[in-house]
């Protein structure tokens, strides 16, 4: 799909929000494509957040789609286990899987689109041929594990190629990109041919988070008009 019919989808993460009271902070981001669910456990990334019981707890509850990105071992196991609790979409991180294609169709099979994550310094050109086998090709724009860091820049040429082979196999990929998104970086990145953009102290760290999310939006859609296209 050629970038001017994108649509630039906004997936605040819940990382930046108030873990005390989860439910109303869902509520604040209703006008949300996705909530982006960043599940850790302190082995793949050096960090803890969540698990399955308050994942599936939040799927009950929430106004949008969940969107889980598991930075956790052991993935090939646990992944299929998030997609039976009704998720919209599981996102895995490549380098944690023994078997992507496997565990790619299985969860599909689930119900659930299936997302591939590459931390910074993982090539996506190895995993090409798996374009047709995933819903949504994650590319990490900051070393995950910790909210709050800056956008890497040097992710962007990764960005554009992943998007040239997208258009060139023709296949329906969405780019997502995770990591440092602002109202500033989302441009560049949906200018490199991104489409779905993690939000975490950008939506939240304001004073109205679905303001925000309205303003990143348009920010991000804008990046993917022509501006010089010649009139019919």
């Amino acid at each position: 799909m050629p970038m001017s019919h994108q649509k630039c989808c906004i997936n605040p993460s819940i990382l930046s929000a108030d873990f005390v009271n989860l439910e109303a902070e869902l509520a604040r981001i209703a006008n949300a494509d996705a909530v982006h669910v960043d599940v850790m456990d302190n082995h793949f990334v050096p960090n803890l957040t969540i698990g399955l019981p308050v994942v599936e707890r939040l799927q009950k509850v929430s106004p949008v789609p969940l969107d889980a990105h598991l930075m956790i071992a052991n993935v090939d196991r646990w992944a299929p286990q998030f997609a039976d609790a009704g998720l919209s979409s599981v996102t895995f991180h490549v380098e944690a899987s023994d078997a992507p294609i496997k565990l790619a169709r299985e969860l599909r099979a689930r119900g659930s689109k299936a997302g591939m994550a590459l931390r910074p310094a993982t090539p996506v050109e190895p995993y090409l041929d798996m374009l047709p086998e995933l819903d949504l090709l994650l590319i990490m724009t900051v070393e995950p594990g910790f909210g709050g860091q800056s956008f890497l820049d040097v992710m962007l040429p990764k960005i554009r190629r992943a998007r040239a082979a997208i258009e060139g196999s023709g296949v329906d990929v969405a780019i997502q990109v995770d990591g440092g998104i602002t109202e500033e970086t989302i441009i560049r990145a949906a200018e490199a041919g991104a489409n779905v953009f993690v939000a975490g102290s950008a939506v939240y760290g304001r004073p109205s988070p679905a303001d925000a999310i309205e303003s990143l939006r348009a920010k991000g859609q804008l990046a993917f008009t022509p501006t010089n296209a010649a009139p019919h």
